[in-house]
């Protein structure tokens, strides 16, 4: 069973002890290509130092909507400045995590826009997908995913919102990031959303080191639990394992424009 973890933060300071071993494992069970996403500019450097320590994993570098007031407007000349230098190089396989985080009531929201716009438009400048952070702000990310109509689409993390919202990012060319959320039984609406899409809109991440899946409570999340998250997804969806597993590592490959 070959599967891809679409989002992960294995740069985090939380793998230091082990991440060398962790990514063993994780290949071992069948984990073969990760993406490593940046949130601010500070760590850029930090995710692709790692990427480049292994040819199966991938940067996304992007400033996360949540660190609003670490960013500075000179953050998004140096993100473009990023991409410029690394256009083209096989690593560098999205912009992200960027969006918008309407939970938090200390972000501003036009300042969110502003940043999320110009990220966007870095998106299409480059022709790369946009990996996406939405929390309780669907309806403005969709409004604004169809001014700038990216050709590559993107992915919506840790998908939780509506089946109506869900068909609007499909027909925008996004797939749905699922992942431990989804796991718990007490996630029923997000459960019966799921058991309404089609396949081909789906692709599996862990976010690590955060959102544990339910059989694994309250530990640091990782790649290694991917086959588990696997596994209990399909039982919700009535698939195989290997079907799901199948399903989304061939949209994570359409995507990125991988080579299975």
């Amino acid at each position: 069973m070959q599967l891809i973890d679409t989002h992960t933060h294995l740069d985090f300071p939380d793998f230091d002890a082990d991440r060398t071993p962790l990514l063993a494992r994780s290949r071992a069970l069948g984990v073969e290509r990760m993406v490593v996403l940046g949130v601010d500019q500070r760590h850029w450097q930090r995710v692709w130092d790692l990427v480049q320590t292994d040819p199966h994993l991938y940067a996304a570098f992007g400033l996360h909507p949540v660190y609003l007031n670490e960013h500075r407007p000179e953050h998004l000349t140096e993100l473009r400045a990023w991409l410029t230098r690394l256009d083209g190089h096989a690593q560098l396989c999205a912009v992200g995590e960027i969006g918008l985080d309407y939970f938090l009531p200390q972000l501003d929201r036009d300042a969110q826009q502003r940043l999320f716009e110009g990220q966007l438009q870095l998106a299409a400048d480059f022709n790369l997908p946009a990996l996406l952070h939405v929390r309780r702000s669907h309806a403005q990310v969709i409004a604004t995913l169809k001014r700038f109509k990216l050709k590559r689409g993107g992915i919506i993390h840790a998908f939780a919102g509506s089946r109506e919202e869900a068909r609007e990012y499909i027909k925008l060319g996004f797939k749905l990031g699922v992942g431990g959320a989804a796991t718990w039984p007490q996630a029923l609406r997000l459960r019966k959303v799921l058991t309404d899409l089609p396949l081909e809109a789906l692709v599996l991440e862990t976010d690590a080191p955060d959102m544990a899946p339910a059989m694994f409570p309250h530990q640091r999340n990782s790649p290694v639990h991917l086959p588990n998250i696997c596994q209990a997804l399909a039982e919700v969806l009535n698939i195989s394992p290997e079907q799901l597993a199948d399903a989304t590592t061939a949209n994570a490959c359409a995507l990125f424009n991988w080579a299975r």
